[in-house]
């Protein structure tokens, strides 16, 4: 139920652009850059208006872009979508690289940046010094190359169907199946899915290949060893280091998997199999069917606004703005870009929700997700210029798994079955834990494939075995599968987008079970506190905005350990 009426938000007016201004051309553009650039700037409230202006071309250039990508994304078959794409990617974008790298000399050669106050534009100055210091010009057209390449991996992922009862589905909806409660079922659909896996492993090779090859060659002109450390300054990466990465590696390692491999010990004894094996991982213990907490698109989406409500009645009227707009795309079919995603509208202030659901527990934990960076979208959306918004992945990701669990405490809206309900907050809390295995294994492959950039793609097979054995409970029986394990960096749409983009929520996911922990405690005081950090969007430091949080941007061993055993503490609950 509504608490209030929806009122659907409109685009600011401009003041430095035209209103009805369609960014089909650098030459629509450019004036604006141009005018930047020129412009004579004799005080620190005309610098303060200048910096105003710049963020309102950026916000209309993002949205422009961001459009163009959730198009595509939608609809990966159709050219003209791609076209349009990759016109803003090869056409447009390569321009304002340079206008964008005079534009930030000209504010910190500024006489009167030191007259800005220092607490509010602090973390931004210190994000634009370090863009100065990694701009190449010969990086553009490299980086064009990236842009348009890396998309290729959504298409040919989108492509993936496999036949299943006389029909062609997409993987998403095959994986679905991992639940059904006859094993010859769950290893058939297993196998099919890897089969057509298979297909395309060289063509992902190739692709991968030549992007760690361009990835190399970025860094190397920009004076970098190697892409990973490119990549660190790029993601401005001020708060935490390398070896803080490998140390998170190394506490995931000794804190997780032992849980992990006795929720496994307990699995395979449950289900009294000889062997447990992949396809045996996702279903009910007690051959209960798969959990079905939605039957629809709509269904998801008006379920997901009740359970928000319950959070909190904004945090409801959110998701219910973003349907009214239809600003939600939810359902998988054949030709949509895998994965999920919540893309922000820096101008209008509203975000877009992309998924490909099928009727899922995983499906719901999704929408809550994408919901929890919705809910950061429009709390940020009044702060004074956009990369304010543009917040870190630690801070962004935090805001998202934090939702997961919270909103777990208001589950009863999808499952009304007490025992079915239990069953699905053991399923989260499980996938809590196990996910940053994952993560961990993700990330330091992602090490070793740009320390390495010559290797082999034979190499490259064998260094994901090695690295994903060390996050692998060893009671999971993959004998016979040897390829199979070979390839399973495969299906990590970041490594081939968004490079050295997922260890991120491994650092967010132990915040988010700290602020969960906080919500058990006093709801009242976690969200005050949760809600107050997202308000800040990245005006201040990652430790400052956990801080605000109530939680620690902490992940030594004992710290991990502290947070995996009150998950165990409360998985024994259930």
């Amino acid at each position: 139920m509504k608490t209030k009426p929806v009122a659907i938000p409109k685009k600011p007016i401009r003041h430095f652009l035209a209103q009805d201004l369609i960014i089909d051309s650098w030459k629509k553009v450019a004036p604006f850059f141009i005018d930047l650039k020129e412009r004579e700037i004799a005080s620190a409230k005309q610098l303060e208006q200048w910096l105003l202006d710049r963020s309102e071309l950026e916000a209309a250039l993002s949205e422009d872009f961001a459009w163009r990508y959730i198009k595509m994304t939608c609809d990966t078959t159709n050219q003209l979508l791609t076209d349009d794409y990759n016109v803003f990617v090869s056409e447009i974008d390569p321009h304002i690289s340079p206008y964008s790298n005079e534009l930030n000399i000209k504010l910190v050669q500024s006489p009167f940046l030191n007259e800005l106050d220092s607490e509010t534009y602090r973390i931004y100055i210190r994000g634009i010094k370090k863009a100065l210091e990694l701009y190449r010009e010969e990086n553009i057209p490299l980086q064009t190359r990236i842009g348009i390449e890396s998309q290729k991996y959504g298409a040919i992922s989108g492509a993936m169907t496999v036949l299943w009862e006389g029909k062609d589905i997409t993987l998403q909806m095959a994986s679905s199946l991992m639940k059904d409660v006859n094993r010859k079922i769950r290893e058939e659909v297993y196998l099919k899915i890897q089969k057509r896996k298979a297909e395309d492993t060289d063509a992902l090779n190739d692709l991968y290949s030549e992007l760690i090859r361009l990835r190399h060659q970025v860094a190397i002109n920009a004076g970098f060893k190697n892409y990973r450390d490119y990549k660190f300054a790029e993601l401005g990466r001020f708060d935490y280091t390398v070896q803080d990465c490998f140390d998170f590696h190394d506490s995931i390692s000794k804190a997780i998997l032992p849980l992990a491999e006795n929720a496994d010990r307990e699995r395979k004894k449950a289900m009294k199999l000889d062997a447990l094996k992949p396809w045996d991982t996702e279903v009910d213990v007690e051959g209960k069917p798969a959990l079905k907490p939605f039957s629809s698109a709509s269904e998801l989406i008006d379920k997901s606004i009740e359970c928000f409500n319950l959070i909190q009645p904004d945090f409801g009227n959110y998701l219910e703005i973003m349907k009214e707009m239809a600003y939600l795309d939810l359902d998988s079919r054949i030709g949509k870009a895998p994965g999920g995603y919540n893309y922000p509208l820096y101008e209008i202030g509203v975000p877009f929700i992309f998924m490909n659901s099928v009727g899922t527990h995983r499906d719901l934990v999704t929408m809550v997700h994408e919901g929890g960076h919705a809910i950061h979208s429009f709390v940020t959306r009044d702060l004074l210029i956009t990369d304010f918004k543009s917040t870190p992945s630690e801070v962004a990701e935090l805001a998202s798994m934090s939702m997961e669990l919270i909103s777990m405490e208001h589950w009863g809206v999808f499952f009304t079955d007490a025992a079915d309900l239990k069953r699905a907050k053991k399923e989260q809390l499980d996938k809590s834990l196990k996910t940053l295995l994952w993560i961990a294994a993700v990330d330091k492959f992602q090490h070793w494939i740009y320390e390495n950039p010559t290797h082999t793609v034979e190499e490259r097979m064998v260094q994901w075995t090695t690295v994903i054995d060390q996050f692998t409970s060893k009671e999971i029986d993959f004998s016979g599968l040897d390829d199979v394990r070979a390839r399973g960096w495969q299906g990590q749409l970041h490594i081939f987008e968004v490079p050295f983009y997922y260890i991120e929520y491994g650092m967010a996911q132990l915040g988010a079970i700290a602020v969960w922990r906080n919500y058990k405690k006093d709801p009242a005081k976690a969200l005050k506190e949760y809600e107050a950090a997202l308000r800040l969007g990245y005006t201040k430091s990652i430790p400052e905005i956990y801080k605000t949080a109530g939680i620690e941007f902490n992940f030594s061993p004992a710290y991990v350990k502290e947070l995996a055993e009150f998950v165990k503490s409360e998985l024994d609950k259930l």
